[in-house]
């Protein structure tokens, strides 16, 4: 019997890598560990086993599950801690910056968990040997690494571990240039060798953890061994296209579904390509207030967070929408990210993201493995009484959300984008286009964007569209009320979409956006 297989990633390599795990009889979850692994050597400005990671899989015919590996403030960092220094806020680059445990290493560990109770994982070390060979032998530095190069250069001065990594010919990365790193293929082998639990209660730990504390981090050794990943229940919303799923809190996911919920409330056929895009716009306006007004830990929930998916309440957030645009900005969030996804030859699907939220992080570098740490913890507040104010062992709020789609009509989708503020905003973007507009499916995520706010490597607040859009839109949203400005088409700042589809008749489609440098592959194998 033949089957379809599929994966999708940011960097063409990272898909070939999971691929290839795919048609070794791997599962979704083995794939998608050996392409996280490698994405966070192709791609160490966006992510990296010191940040977080997120995942929803679902087995055919059963409901999905999630997986939070977002990690928790050490217990040193409190906003006492932080106010004694003379701060007023959580700096972004540097040790102080580093406060959260990076979870993404517990999430797959978790989602192992998770596969044992249909299938026999395979051997880490084969998931990892890629990547190993990866920051051993090089890797071909992008456009958009030698961009992130380049931004984060005077952020980083005074920081030698980062410039020995990353700055290896005393300057900033150049594409084409080869960029090593065998301390992270150390890391790697040592992983390998001595299991993903290591990092929090291991050797590997007790490096980390020595390694945080003498640059000056609150992170000690007891915040490693306290963390662990959950697996939960991932919200869910119905809408005339079919059941949506994406993650609760503390990330934006309930946004992401908000959005879908009051554009399907609002939504005529019969309008133009402006009205569609500025229904898209004005949900995402209510969505985010929303958001900015409940998402948190999951310890600080209000009572209404109950009620947020609710028809009633999607109905009248959809009331709040006209013909002319809410004012606008609000303050907004920023991040970088990975999402990649995949489906085996057993149906199970998977849509996963990981992150380090800036680029390169905090920029700490642990000297013994050339892993950057993450600087989630800058997403809390010194203000006590701010909704994400800083508390020891709480979740900071997070962008990250992969989403995943069972559609009316059989059809099954995993989908999602980095992009910070712009993640809900792609994901809305690509099922307009690909399940109201009916475009196909790589179409739909290469076609012009826009994003409202602010993203990775923008402090910018107002609505950037993309040139060929900008064009066919400006005097309608001028004439709305929308602040707008063009940019580039091909913007990175737009986000790097993917998705896979798997269809009721088995064939398997799968798409990477043409903003990154990534791939959607797809294979049949013998079942």
């Amino acid at each position: 019997m033949t089957t379809e297989i599929g994966f999708t990633a940011p960097h063409a390599k990272a898909s070939e890598i999971g691929l290839e795990i795919l048609a070794q009889g791997g599962t979704a979850i083995d794939a998608m560990i050996a392409g996280a692994a490698a994405i966070s050597v192709l791609y160490p400005h966006m992510n990296s086993l010191a940040g977080d990671g997120f995942w929803l899989i679902q087995r055919p015919n059963q409901e999905p599950v999630c997986i939070d590996g977002c990690g928790q403030a050490a217990a040193l960092a409190t906003i006492d801690f932080y106010r004694e220094q003379g701060l007023e806020q959580i700096p972004s680059r540097g040790p102080l910056g580093a406060l959260t445990i990076g979870g993404t290493l517990a999430s797959w560990q978790t989602a192992r968990q998770y596969a044992q109770g249909f299938s026999k994982p395979m051997d880490l070390a084969n998931l990892l040997a890629p990547a190993i060979a990866l920051a051993e032998d090089g890797v071909e530095v992008t456009q958009s690494l030698q961009h992130a190069s380049e931004k984060v250069h005077q952020d980083m001065a005074g920081n030698a571990e980062y410039f020995k990594v990353f700055e290896p010919n005393q300057r900033t990365l150049k594409a084409k240039d080869v960029l090593k790193n065998p301390k992270l293929g150390r890391f790697l082998a040592e992983l390998a060798e001595q299991g993903l639990d290591s990092f929090y209660n291991g050797a590997i730990g007790d490096t980390l953890a020595q390694s945080l504390e003498s640059a000056g981090s609150p992170i000690r050794r007891a915040d490693l061994h306290q963390f662990t990943a959950k697996q939960q229940v991932p919200l869910q919303l119905t809408i005339r296209k079919g059941k949506f799923y994406n993650l609760p809190a503390p990330t934006q996911g309930v946004a992401s579904l908000l959005i879908l919920g009051i554009y399907d409330k609002i939504y005529q056929p019969s309008w133009t390509e402006a009205e569609r895009i500025h229904g898209l716009i004005e949900a995402t306006k209510q969505a985010f207030l929303q958001r900015d007004a409940q998402v948190t830990d999951p310890r600080r929930l209000k009572q209404q967070w109950q009620t947020l998916l609710t028809d009633q309440f999607i109905a009248d957030l959809a009331s709040n929408i006209s013909e002319q645009a809410l004012d606008w900005p609000r303050p907004s969030a920023e991040g970088d990210t990975v999402w990649m996804g995949c489906v085996d030859s057993q149906g199970t699907m998977v849509s996963f993201i990981q992150s380090i939220y800036w680029e390169f992080g905090s920029g700490v570098v642990i000297p013994e493995y050339g892993l950057v740490w993450n600087n989630r913890g800058t997403s809390f507040s010194l203000d006590p009484q701010h909704i994400n104010s800083l508390h020891a062992g709480y979740k900071p709020f997070h962008t990250l959300n992969p989403a995943m789609a069972e559609l009316a009509d059989g059809r099954r989708l995993s989908y999602g984008t980095m992009g910070g503020e712009g993640q809900p905003q792609t994901q809305a973007a690509i099922i307009n286009r690909y399940l109201y507009e009916g475009l196909p499916l790589q179409e739909a995520i290469n076609k012009a964007r826009w994003l409202l706010g602010r993203t990775w490597g923008s402090n910018e607040h107002d609505l950037k569209i993309e040139q060929n859009l900008y064009a066919e839109l400006a005097a309608d949203f001028t004439r709305r009320g929308h602040q707008i400005k063009s940019v580039d088409d091909k913007n990175e700042l737009m986000g790097h979409a993917g998705a896979v589809v798997l269809h009721a008749s088995g064939q398997v489609e799968a798409a990477s956006d043409w903003r990154s440098d990534g791939q959607g592959l797809t294979a049949k194998v013998q079942g």
